[in-house]
């Protein structure tokens, strides 16, 4: 086994606390070829495909790769931002306020930080750069409420693997899920009510959650346990009866049943119902993105409104909204507990000196 060489070390230097968030990915531009190397990473990763390796390899290769890249490519064109993709833009807005909220918080050193398990940049160089910057201790943050073997656990893996190539590895510390965490579904409660006081409220209002196939929840993974808890609990939180709101699961892929009910049927049967005005929330993602802003917000309406339904309003995500982001930080100090002694100013000369005097010595 190589090691991979340590960053230099100057005696004195004070340890400081890494908080690395990790979200999802996206691809560097809006473009089939910028298209084409993402989602190759994405779905080659064995925990977001479950099937044989040979038979997937020959799909992917052979049909997928040839011709998903430009009908990709011109949905993140509907939503790509001046500032580059939603996601990442968010993503960044999230690290720095998080780092000035944490600063607020305690006199320790925190060096916050983001990647993304698909893409740029990647978690193992944002883990090479906190290494840099004297981090001997990193909190992960998959920025996932609902814990899932394709999401969570796969950022868990590369986070791991990097650490087995370190000579001086960190002290490691994970978030799994905050799918329940009260300062998170209250923030939710928040954004939705505050919309609602500005346009009105609908006739219902539907949570829909990335999907996954059905065998995730007969191997264990308790990501669609997980999801429900979020919507009873934001039902709650915002004094809704069962009959006004619904729970449903986006983003199917392929022929396989997937956990149900389905968005998209249930956005056409919401339709033919005639309901007037649907309201449509996305809790399993904390940042906007290509599943929310293009996928729910402009073909969700078209399904719902092409099937006879009324008024289609989309409620953005959390993004950088104040209260979630004093919910996130709350989160992560709680998880710190522990590593937020500092050493006092005095402790930190005596530390220095003691350095020096040794260097002197030898």
């Amino acid at each position: 086994m190589t090691y991979q060489p340590e960053p230099e070390f100057a005696h004195g230097t004070p340890a400081r606390t890494g908080i690395l968030l990790i979200n999802l990915g996206t691809p560097d531009a809006p473009t089939a070829k910028a298209v084409r190397p993402y989602l190759k990473e994405f779905l080659g990763d064995p925990r977001v495909v479950e099937i044989p390796r040979p038979v997937w390899w020959l799909i992917l290769n052979g049909i997928i790769l040839n011709t998903r890249p430009k009908k990709s490519a011109a949905k993140y064109a509907s939503i790509w931002l001046p500032e580059g993709s939603p996601l990442r833009v968010h993503t960044e807005r999230q690290t720095v306020l998080l780092q000035g909220f944490l600063g607020e918080r305690s006199r320790a050193q925190f060096v916050v930080d983001y990647a993304m398990r698909y893409g740029n940049p990647g978690i193992p160089r944002v883990l090479r750069k906190l290494k840099e910057q004297n981090c001997q201790r990193i909190l992960i943050v998959p920025m996932y409420p609902q814990y899932a073997a394709s999401s969570t656990a796969t950022a868990y893996d590369i986070v791991f693997g990097e650490l087995q190539q370190m000579r001086n590895a960190p002290a490691l510390r994970t978030i799994k899920d905050f799918h329940d965490n009260a300062g998170y579904i209250k923030s939710l409660a928040n954004s939705i009510n505050e919309y609602w006081m500005k346009h009105g409220r609908p006739e219902k209002l539907l949570m829909s959650f990335h999907g996954l196939p059905h065998y995730t929840l007969d191997k264990g993974d308790p990501y669609h346990c997980e999801c429900h808890k979020t919507a009873r609990l934001l039902g709650q939180e915002l004094k809704l009866g069962t009959e006004q709101y619904a729970l449903s699961f986006q983003s199917r892929f392929g022929k396989a049943k997937w956990l149900q009910p389905y968005t998209t049927a249930t956005l056409k049967e919401m339709g033919r119902e005639k309901i007037k005005r649907l309201d449509v929330v996305c809790p399993g993602f904390v940042a906007d993105c290509l599943e929310t802003l293009e996928e729910i917000a402009q073909e969700g309406k078209e399904d719902f409104q092409h099937a006879g339904g009324g008024e289609y309003h989309y409620i953005p995500c959390l993004n950088e909204r104040n209260d979630w982001m004093h919910a996130l930080t709350d989160l992560v100090m709680e998880n710190l507990h522990g590593w937020l002694a500092v050493p006092d100013a005095a402790e930190l000369e005596q530390s220095r000196l003691r350095a020096l005097k040794a260097g002197a010595e030898k």
